[in-house]
């Protein structure tokens, strides 16, 4: 049924970007909101970026400025777009759709 799969992780630089992709299947995409998620080793998953279906956008304070969330409904993908990444960006990042949907993740490392 409903499938999110991440991808464009990897290793990058501090200082570096990457973006990040979400293909979605098994549900009409441009209905839902969609968002991103991080969980570093030891903490809990947290909200990185919200968006709703019309485009409206939502960042907490440690990515604002830095990423941008943004969607494409006729190609059913979700994407982050992360500038500047620093150290403490490293996480497993995961493609989210309410009320219980996640992806497997993507694993992202911001490191020298």
């Amino acid at each position: 049924q409903v499938q999110l799969v991440e991808s464009g992780g990897g290793l990058v630089q501090p200082g570096g970007s990457l973006t990040l992709s979400c293909a979605a299947s098994g549900f009409i995409f441009s209905n839902y909101a969609m968002s991103w998620y991080r969980q570093a080793p030891g903490k809990e998953r947290e909200l990185v970026a919200f968006i709703t279906s019309f485009g409206s956008t939502t960042y907490p304070d440690s990515v604002k400025g830095r990423f941008t969330i943004s969607r494409d409904n006729a190609k059913n993908t979700l994407y982050l777009q992360m500038n500047s990444l620093k150290p403490d960006d490293t996480a497993v990042y995961y493609c989210r759709r309410a009320p219980n949907y996640w992806g497997q993740g993507t694993q992202v490392t911001v490191s020298s």
